[in-house]
């Protein structure tokens, strides 16, 4: 999630800026935020701080950043959703792939108190 919120803001401030970026630039741009977001899904609001290094480095102006700054709250909410769901796919595909998902059987207790 927090992977491609920070590709989709970095175009949107460069884009509020009225600056182009050519398609290379932009893939350099996603390729280092892929690197650099890493480990941020834990850490509130890690995006803004990551989003304003990558602002730096491609001499983009910071302006645009604190105008999302005001709906960030909400997104942070979107972006964990998605983190959340990501890690329970990858979770359920890996146990399949594994051979050990749907092998449980639910114990005597329960079966006796759901009365099957």
């Amino acid at each position: 999630g927090s992977t491609l919120y920070l590709a989709l803001a970095s175009v949107f401030v460069a884009q509020a800026a009225g600056i182009h970026l050519s398609f290379g630039q932009q893939l350099v741009m996603v390729f280092t935020l892929m690197l650099t977001s890493k480990g941020v899904a834990g850490v509130p609001r890690a995006s803004l701080v990551i989003l304003l290094g990558t602002a730096a480095s491609f001499h983009l102006p910071e302006w645009p950043i604190f105008v999302i700054l005001g709906i960030d709250e909400l997104m942070d909410m979107a972006r964990t959703s998605v983190n959340v769901i990501g890690n329970c796919l990858a979770t359920v595909v890996i146990a399949r792939w594994e051979g050990e998902f749907g092998k449980e059987q639910p114990s005597e207790t329960v079966q006796a108190a759901v009365g099957s």
